[in-house]
């Protein structure tokens, strides 16, 4: 798309009004994507000439090529089927889950499991929770009017799952969320929000992914919105592993209260292009964040993630661990931010990205930064990347051990310290199965690496 606004090509008024009508929501609710969809047709659209945007290209998505999600057909027994396996996999880690499919949603949480919290499709939140939701959603994390993405996704989104835990509930055992494309089914414009009142508890689990599919392009827009209240504590997990022919945008934003806790772990190994903002904004005294990110890149596979460490009270700590490996052409862009406002003192913030490149045609760009107003704080950053040693490949090959097998070691231990620091088993487990496979695919990771002498 080469326009400066993307209302010349993406949905028309005429498309929006059809969508609005077929969906049965209360005024507030539609009066929402309303000036969600007059921010949509009046912002912007990306460009190569925007600063976040500079090393990501995508003129060669077009919006208009893909179907609005009340014009297309929702999902049928055999796209079902095909998101079966992933489903019987989940439920053998955790409690209960909710999954969606082509952005319907089609199997539903079991209320017996949820330990006293509300885990709900959005939709049926809304009907049945309007005033919580009516407060949280898309009104204080992620706001419509930040980018034209961000407003596409407020006037456009379907299906999506609300996790709220009152005041003192404890979830012991972990939920999932699974959201998927298969078959026909071309977008997604799902939204996750996390609600945990003043002592509260859970751990939730999301994944992405795509099956059944032809080659044909898909698109997610999605957004995810974390509120962690007054000493609660939340363990949140976001595995996006779609096929290498959908584009994915996702804003991402968690406010963490005081004396709050939130370990946050990425997993970015899909998708055709991915471009994630991701923020986590300290808003009260004592809050404390965990951020853990695993990317692996193979083929022509773009993936930008933007991250945001905002303290904005005293005696705040965040932490941030992301590790990139790149194969083959393709290339991962990481940008990061540690903002600390003017009373933010006593402030502990660090962050480091490390990537490995495993081909000479790869690329990683690492940013770090830092704006810091407050004269009491302790913030740091770094980034490195380099190749997989030769000399510990050639010792690996000196003992027996083959070429592949050698690299294979050798990236899992490169991984290793960002896997110690996720709590979940099954999510480490989840992550090593998922580089393991995308090593094996696309080239060879160096020049000689297809040989096993």
């Amino acid at each position: 798309m080469t326009t400066s606004s993307p209302a010349t090509a993406g949905p028309s008024e005429a498309a929006f009004a059809s969508f609005l009508k077929a969906r049965d929501e209360p005024s507030w609710l539609q009066e929402r994507r309303r000036q969600a969809f007059d921010l949509f047709r009046s912002l912007p659209w990306p460009t190569s000439r925007d600063e976040e945007w500079r090393r990501t290209d995508i003129r060669a998505f077009k919006l208009d090529r893909f179907t609005l999600p009340s014009q297309g057909d929702g999902p049928t027994d055999a796209d079902r089927a095909a998101m079966a396996p992933l489903w019987e996999a989940l439920s053998a880690n955790y409690a209960t889950g909710i999954e969606q499919v082509n952005g319907s949603v089609t199997r539903k949480a079991d209320p017996t499991k949820l330990g006293g919290a509300v885990f709900l499709d959005l939709d049926t939140a809304v009907r049945e929770h309007p005033e919580l939701i009516k407060k949280y959603l898309l009104t204080d994390a992620v706001r419509p009017e930040v980018d034209a993405l961000s407003a596409l996704h407020a006037a456009f989104w379907t299906g999506g799952t609300v996790l709220y835990v009152p005041k003192g509930v404890k979830v012991e055992a972990p939920l999932f969320s699974l959201v998927g494309l298969a078959g026909k089914g071309q977008v997604d414009f799902d939204h996750t929000l996390v609600i945990l009142e003043e002592g509260a508890e859970a751990t939730l689990v999301r994944e992405t992914a795509s099956k059944g599919r032809d080659k044909a392009q898909a698109l997610h827009c999605g957004a995810v919105e974390l509120f962690v209240g007054q000493n609660a504590s939340l363990r949140f997990v976001n595995v996006q592993n779609w096929d290498d022919e959908t584009w994915h945008f996702s804003r991402e934003r968690a406010l963490v209260g005081r004396d709050a806790r939130l370990q946050w772990t990425v997993g970015g190994l899909g998708s055709r292009l991915a471009k994630v903002n991701q923020e986590v904004a300290l808003t009260g005294q004592g809050a404390s964040a965990q951020v853990n990110g695993v990317i692996f890149t193979t083929g022509k596979q773009h993936l930008a993630y933007f991250t945001r460490q905002d303290h904005m009270a005293p005696h705040t700590r965040s932490d941030l661990l992301y590790k990139g490996g790149l194969k083959d052409k393709s290339r991962v862009v990481w940008k990061g931010m540690i903002r600390v406002e003017k009373d933010a003192q006593k402030t502990d913030a660090y962050q480091k990205n490390d990537n490995l490149i495993l081909s000479n045609e790869a690329r990683g760009d690492s940013i770090p930064g830092l704006e810091i107003e407050a004269n009491d704080v302790r913030c740091t950053h770094g980034a490195t990347a380099g190749r997989v040693d030769e000399e510990m490949i050639f010792y690996a090959q000196a003992r027996g051990i083959k070429k592949q097998t050698a690299i294979r070691l050798i990236v899992e231990g490169f991984f290793a310290n960002v896997y110690d620091r996720i709590t979940l088993e099954p999510v480490r487990e989840t992550l090593r199965r998922a580089v393991a496979e995308k090593l094996q695919l696309g080239g060879s990771p160096s020049n000689s690496a297809d040989s096993e002498d």
